[in-house]
């Protein structure tokens, strides 16, 4: 590949920026978070009129409701961010931490010490908010960011960037701690790929498919994957039913465009008699369309649209959800270990043998019991917010918080020990 100036300054600037950043204590990362956070309510007008261009490009290009949504703040989602870094800003200083230490017989003292990952690339599409998350995760951490986020987003990311380098600069820290691609060209993110290994520890990837596929395809750098969310919730025979209409309803249309919602419910054959009406009933009062199998079928008044190989494997993202008959736990965990993206899946049942079975063989990296597929999500896990949620088997996995931007390295003290 041609090497690409523009980006090659930007890694340049990030390796120097990721020296400086190991220097600065905790409280003045703290600081710079306060102010960023102060930035963010004087500014909030700035930052809607910003996001107002967004909006208006996304429908005159017909993108989905979905992702307009996604798109979408107002003050409201301004108090969020803010409420998210303040979160932050509590958390101990995960650098520097003693994970471990023992003693060897020939005196040799052994710790393992967290450190930052360094220079961190994040390329995401749609919400604003990961602009604000992931910079203030990855300075709280000590990492150092390169920012690419999608274009349908743009005006939206760029002033919410230039506030955190603005906060940087008041507090005499190095502004490129934090920097946004500015340039649309799309060569910018496959020479970040490809062509930055020299400067970029990790990419993280967090959004659709094919965006993921891209970055496994291309990429020279370690990746943290963030694979797409296609949760499902399985209600066995055992379940309450009113828990059960609870949680469906929660998982699927709290909200239908984040990566935590339900996709698939698998219910037990063993219930379908008392279970699978008042449940789709529900969903179909709340205006989600329900896909399903034969047996599924039997159980709704409407006509439905009977569900292909390809419905299992679709993450909606809207007011559908694909519906299953199963013959027990060990035929939902096969379909969600078949069909899944590892992401989230939960088990409504009060049978505790049954859950556990369940929690154990589901190769998810957020598997639950009787509660909702949406807290899958960094906040809710009181990390204060996220950078994705990491579907790889390797660490991390799950909602990337500032611990999980650490890694370690081992310090040995001896008193002049030699190998013999």
């Amino acid at each position: 590949m041609t090497k690409n100036s523009y980006m090659m300054k930007v890694g340049k600037k990030a390796k120097i920026a990721s020296l400086n950043l190991s220097k600065i204590s905790i409280k003045k990362r703290n600081s710079v978070l306060q102010q960023f956070c102060k930035f963010l309510k004087i500014n909030s007008k700035l930052i809607l009129n910003s996001n107002k261009k967004d909006i208006s490009k996304a429908k005159s290009k017909k993108l989905k409701d979905s992702m307009i949504d996604r798109l979408r703040l107002d003050h409201k989602k301004i108090e969020q961010i803010r409420n998210s870094i303040k979160e932050i800003i509590k958390f101990k200083d995960p650098l520097g931490k003693t994970l471990s230490s023992w003693k060897r017989p020939n005196g040799l003292i052994i710790k393992k010490v967290s450190i930052p990952i360094g220079v961190i690339g994040v390329i995401y599409e749609s919400r604003p908010n990961v602009t604000s998350d992931v910079s203030a995760l990855c300075f709280k951490s000590g990492n150092v960011v390169i920012l690419r986020g999608g274009s349908e987003a743009f005006h939206s990311n760029k002033v919410i960037a230039k506030l955190f380098r603005k906060a940087l600069k008041k507090k005499k820290c190095d502004e490129n701690c934090i920097q946004f691609i500015e340039d649309k060209n799309r060569k910018h993110v496959d020479y970040l790929l490809s062509g930055m290994k020299n400067y970029v520890d990790v990419i993280i990837p967090r959004g659709g498919k094919s965006l993921v596929k891209k970055v496994l395809k291309k990429s020279s750098v370690s990746i943290i994957g963030h694979y797409e969310g296609l949760c499902h919730v399985y209600i066995n025979k055992d379940s309450n039913l009113s828990m059960a209409i609870k949680v469906v309803k929660n998982s699927k249309m709290r909200n239908v465009s984040i990566c935590g919602a339900a996709e698939t419910l698998l219910i037990d054959k063993k219930c379908l008699k008392t279970h699978c009406k008042p449940i789709l009933n529900k969903l179909s009062e709340l205006g989600c369309k329900i896909v399903g199998d034969k047996s599924i079928k039997n159980f709704i008044s409407k006509k439905i649209k009977i569900a292909t190989k390809k419905d299992w494997e679709t993450e909606y993202l809207s007011p559908i959800i694909s519906v299953k008959s199963v013959n027990g736990v060990e035929e939902a965990i096969q379909h969600i270990n078949q069909y899944g993206s590892s992401h989230t899946d939960s088990i409504i049942t009060r049978n505790k043998k049954v859950a556990q079975k369940f929690l154990t063989n589901i190769k998810s990296s957020i598997a639950i019991h009787n509660a909702s597929t949406q807290f899958a999500d960094g906040g809710e896990f009181g990390f204060g917010a996220e950078v994705g949620i990491s579907t790889n088997k390797l660490h991390p996995r799950g909602p990337i918080g500032i611990d999980q931007l650490t890694t370690y390295k081992y310090i040995l003290n001896g008193r002049g020990q030699i190998r013999k």
